[in-house]
């Protein structure tokens, strides 16, 4: 437990900002965020503040990629139910925006300086361990994001992270809550097991029993409702030699390709912050002292460390590794790449204060050539002709489908084969029964008792098939003769744990009023005895434990407790406590890791409260 611990209390606040920037986010996508709505395309309204129609609709498309990638490739997609999805999503987009108003009003802030250094020293930008202009557009644009959106974004997650730090982070505990805990925690138990086998073999089972039994449970003897279904598989794959790519298209595409090429910049600065402390003037006066300074020859790094506000790269002279173009503030960059290498600026203005900036290195992009590249720009420029020739079959196939009273005519029409399912039921089958939305479209009215083509139901983003009922195969009565062994099995297990659990209860009841001798064995049996038992004693039954540790504490070292327990077969476990055992005093150590793990627990608890008391005083409307 003192592992579990550990591990679990070290810097959950520190993990809150950095850890959560590519999960959460992507788990919420607020692309939408940027785009101007309508009242007639809200979602919902948060204190006035609008939720749209389309900010939804990119979230719960966010969530259910998140989703299938955390599931895996076999996912089944339709078992995902949209209704729910969007509940989430909203509900999720409702908390971040009441979050987000929880900042604002506790005037939590930061820098876009410090917005900066999380971008540059997040990982899944870096590449070889310095930031990658390319890399940071690749993983944002998996997103769906544009970098002025993902800054607006990060700054938003970057708040709510400060507020949970600000919460959470101020969870305490007492001593006496400490020492209370720690003494629960380590305390152990010396006890007794006896099991009280089940004997089936000694049940006798009558004929009219396993009948009356069949009969008041005659709902469960029924055949499963099942349907055979007819369909059509449409495949994107298919279309893949059917497209061509021309000599022209793939230029062009090189062209783009390469003009996402960038070199990288390897900035220095000396920031002096204009804040409530320090006026414009100032500031620039400030500057403009430190500029003076490096006209006679003192180094750029020594003053940076000597003066620069900007905490994540002062103690490293300034320095803030390579970067392209679009990470820093448009005058900041500006002047940056006005700068020749070891070049300093003059003073720059930007909303964080004024800026010194030394230009340490460039990197100058490697353009790969057309045949490097060619293999990958003609795999997507197919792919993006297939994907136009998919949606147009698909749209074709449910045009067809809908207007034909069997498949044989979309068959016709797209050159597609009527394939046949095995009878499955309500629960699925296998191959295309397998998928929910296959299951749920065979056994929906229109298709089962109206006889009509169902819609393109989407396998995956590579399948669509439409499909019709062949054969209904209604429910019907098992007869008795078949499932008579089924319910024999099911009696006698029942009728042999009861017996077990009378037996026990009777020991128990005999233990307890002294008419039976507490170690004696019961029919051969001795009892196991555990002496010292820990919450997480390896080798008893979890089952066995969790009684064991409920049980009051024995009266007298000569009047033990007594509980039972049943296992998965039936039989019984009489559990016997002969004593607790209370630890030693916890060290110090072992105290700092208690509070540090009840602290994070109290911490987070407030956090769900305050997010309640949000919701709670919240004028909350949802469309």
């Amino acid at each position: 437990m003192l592992q579990n611990i550990r591990d679990n209390s070290q810097g959950w606040i520190a993990k809150t900002i950095i850890g959560a920037i590519i999960l959460l986010m992507a788990l919420t996508g607020f692309d939408a965020i940027f785009k101007a709505t309508t009242h007639s395309n809200d979602a919902a309204k948060v204190n006035g503040e609008e939720i749209s129609q389309n900010e939804l609709s990119q979230a719960v498309d966010m969530q259910r990629r998140q989703l299938m990638q955390q599931l895996g490739k076999d996912f089944d997609a339709s078992l995902l139910d949209e209704k729910m999805l969007r509940e989430s999503a909203l509900k999720g987009l409702i908390d971040r925006k009441l979050l987000l108003q929880g900042a604002e009003q506790s005037k939590f802030a930061f820098s876009e300086a410090a917005l900066d250094q999380v971008i540059l020293q997040t990982p899944e930008f870096q590449v070889d361990g310095k930031f990658s202009s390319d890399r940071f557009d690749q993983v944002i644009r998996s997103l769906g994001y544009s970098r002025m959106q993902f800054r607006q974004m990060l700054a938003q997650e970057m708040l709510i992270g400060q507020l949970r730090a600000g919460i959470g982070g101020s969870g305490f505990v007492t001593d006496a809550e400490v020492l209370a805990f720690a003494r629960l925690e380590k305390q152990t138990r010396d006890f007794a097991t006896l099991n009280i086998k089940a004997d089936p073999a000694a049940v006798k089972l009558t004929d009219d029993e396993v009948k009356a039994y069949y009969d008041e449970h005659a709902k469960e003897f029924m055949t499963p409702d099942q349907v055979v279904i007819d369909y059509l598989e449409l495949k994107k794959a298919s279309f893949f030699d059917q497209v061509a790519v021309k000599d022209e298209d793939l230029q062009a595409a090189y062209q783009k390709e390469i003009a996402n090429l960038s070199e990288q910049r390897r900035a220095a600065h000396i920031l002096i912050e204009v804040n409530d402390k320090t006026t414009d003037a100032q500031a620039k006066a400030k500057i403009e002292e430190v500029q003076a300074r490096l006209a006679k020859g003192e180094k750029f790094e020594a003053l940076a460390k000597e003066f620069s506000q900007d905490p994540g790269s002062a103690n490293n002279g300034g320095d803030l590794g390579f970067a392209g173009p679009g990470v820093y503030d448009p005058a900041f960059e500006k002047a940056l790449y006005s700068l020749a290498k070891d070049q300093v600026s003059e003073p720059v203005r930007t909303d964080f204060g004024y800026h010194l900036i030394k230009l340490l290195g460039v990197e100058a992009p490697e353009v790969p050539t057309l045949a490097s590249l060619k293999d990958k720009l003609t795999r997507e420029l197919k792919a993006a002709q297939v994907e136009q020739r998919f949606v147009e079959a698909t749209k074709q196939l449910e045009d067809s489908a809908f207007e034909a009273s069997d498949l044989a005519q979309p068959a016709a029409d797209l050159k597609l084969t009527v394939h046949t399912s095995k009878p499955f039921g309500r629960e699925g089958g296998e191959g295309v029964a397998a998928n929910r939305a296959v299951v749920t479209a065979a056994f929906s009215t229109e298709v089962i008792d109206e006889g009509a083509n169902s819609t393109a139901i989407e396998l995956d983003p590579e399948t669509v098939i439409v499909l019709r009922a062949k054969e209904h195969l209604k429910p019907a009565q098992l007869p008795l003769e078949s499932v008579s062994a089924a319910i024999r099995t099911q009696l006698t297990k029942e009728h042999a744990s009861a017996a077990a659990k009378t037996k026990a209860e009777k020991l128990i009841a005999d233990l307890r009023d002294g008419k039976a001798a507490l170690d004696k064995a019961v029919d051969g049996q001795n009892w196991k005895t555990t002496a010292a038992a820990t919450r997480g004693q390896e080798g008893v039954d979890p089952a066995v434990l969790q009684a064991l540790f409920r049980m009051p504490k024995p009266a007298a070292k000569d009047k033990p407790t007594f509980s039972n327990v049943t296992l998965p077969d039936g039989s019984l476990m009489i559990v016997r406590l002969n004593g607790v055992n209370e630890a030693a005093a916890p060290t110090e150590e072992e105290k700092a890791q208690y509070r540090r793990f009840l602290a994070s627990r109290e911490g987070q608890q407030d956090f769900a409260a305050y997010r309640k008391q949000l919701e709670a005083q919240a004028e909350i409307k949802r469309y």
